[in-house]
């Protein structure tokens, strides 16, 4: 299989896991789900950000228990324009530009996320966030929430106007693993003071 097509065959099973996420009403279920799909990609999946040489005896992501109160329902509030680019190594730059931001978070976590839509083709939405754990728990860099252009989406905005933010699957950049990467990280507005001890760590 070529690269794309197995790129292409990595896309497709993470856009149909977090469809399957959507659709159970069982949170932490889906969680394990998550955990299972994503240690077996990493594991045999020609895509993984692991190398090559050591996949045969990884066993997945290391991540928190499944911790039922980092899971958020939040209302979106609108924000100042700002638009930027990020140097992402052979791809380029990844524009962005602020469209949203939470309100919800700061009394369990000490400060709010700001929501970034990607542009080019399509767009998608993309939340990075650090944290207290950032750099000796968790990867130094941040990790990921939402980003929905690689199919990580666990849903939009309900018709009460909240969105579904659910700590537990957020997950490393690939260049936590790999050098062959290079990955936008979480910008300062998205720096939290609390500790978010869910989702990945190390």
């Amino acid at each position: 299989m070529k690269a794309t097509q197995q790129l292409w065959d990595w896309r497709q099973t993470v856009a149909g896991l977090y469809h399957d996420i959507r659709s159970s009403e069982d949170a932490s279920a889906s969680w394990r789900l998550w955990c299972e799909t994503r240690a077996r990609l990493f594991r045999l999946h020609p895509q993984s950000p692991i190398e090559a040489d050591s996949r045969e005896n990884y066993h997945g992501p290391s991540t928190y228990p499944y911790n039922p109160s980092l899971r958020f329902f939040v209302e979106l509030t609108s924000v100042p324009e700002e638009r930027f680019a990020v140097a992402t190594g052979d791809d380029g730059e990844t524009v962005m530009h602020a469209f949203a931001r939470t309100r919800g978070l700061e009394r369990e976590l000490s400060g709010e996320l700001t929501l970034y839509w990607i542009e080019g083709y399509g767009g998608g939405v993309f939340l990075p966030f650090a944290d207290a754990t950032s750099g000796t728990e968790t990867y130094g860099g941040g990790r990921y929430l939402l980003d929905t252009i690689k199919g990580a989406d666990l849903g939009s905005v309900r018709s009460d106007g909240t969105l579904l933010l659910d700590f537990n699957f957020s997950y490393f950049p690939s260049c936590a693993y790999s050098s062959r990467y290079v990955c936008p990280l979480a910008p300062r507005a998205n720096r939290l003071a609390g500790a978010v001890r869910a989702g990945e760590r190390m």
